[in-house]
């Protein structure tokens, strides 16, 4: 019986090119975001209800004093047992699919009936965002009209590394765990972030909050 599906996206592999970026957005009709230059090649500076996903960087010192640089290609995460869902059924049972066969977690295209700020906290990885004027909640739906006609998620199809990989996922789990074995071969931190709990596995060399404050859970 399968498991559904899973997403890798394996930090490693990320040349930060953000094809994922504007595939999603080109894929989904989401309309541009305005940007400006605030200092770091981050850009929009964070996800929105018309940008569900955006390519972090993330650059510092570490305990060596040696630099880092590091690529984060943040989305939904597709939790397992979807806490935004169970905070969004106590109000409106309908806002939130949690579709079965695949695992995808979407979002209504609906004003939202309840309080959004209880959704949003309700996610460790501050991933649902609101329209203020109608209400209606967005997200990645992990190309859900993609996946059930036999595709892959645009991202995923858009990256030229193998960054990011996508499959069933039992088959996922396994290469995400020999992943990081090789990896820790050279990377004794390397790790698959919240591995058993989410359908969109982040494979990092460091300290998550390194990456992202809303990385891992």
């Amino acid at each position: 019986m399968s498991q559904g599906k899973t997403i890798i996206m394996d930090t490693t592999r990320c040349t930060a090119c953000r094809g994922c970026q504007i595939a999603c957005k080109q894929w989904n009709a989401l309309p541009a975001t305005k940007t400006v230059q605030t200092g770091t090649y981050q850009n929009p500076p964070d996800t929105g209800f018309e940008t569900w996903k955006v390519v972090r960087f993330s650059e510092g010192l570490k305990e060596d004093k040696k630099p880092y640089w590091y690529f984060f290609s943040d989305m939904c995460r597709h939790c397992v047992d979807p806490p935004c869902k169970m905070t969004s059924d106590t109000a409106d049972p309908k806002a939130i699919i949690h579709d079965a066969a695949t695992g995808a977690v979407v979002m209504a295209k609906a004003p939202y009936k309840g309080n959004f700020k209880e959704v949003r906290d309700a996610c460790p990885y501050n991933i649902p965002r609101q329209d203020e004027k109608t209400k209606v909640m967005a997200k990645c739906t992990m190309c859900f009209d993609r996946i059930t006609n036999g595709m892959v998620p645009a991202c995923v199809k858009s990256c030229p590394t193998g960054a990011l990989t996508f499959g069933e996922r039992d088959e996922m789990l396994k290469a995400a765990k020999d992943r990081v074995e090789e990896l820790k071969k050279n990377s004794p931190l390397a790790k698959a972030i919240d591995l058993n709990d989410v359908r969109v596995v982040f494979i990092v060399i460091d300290d998550p909050k390194k990456y992202h404050k809303y990385a891992s859970s």
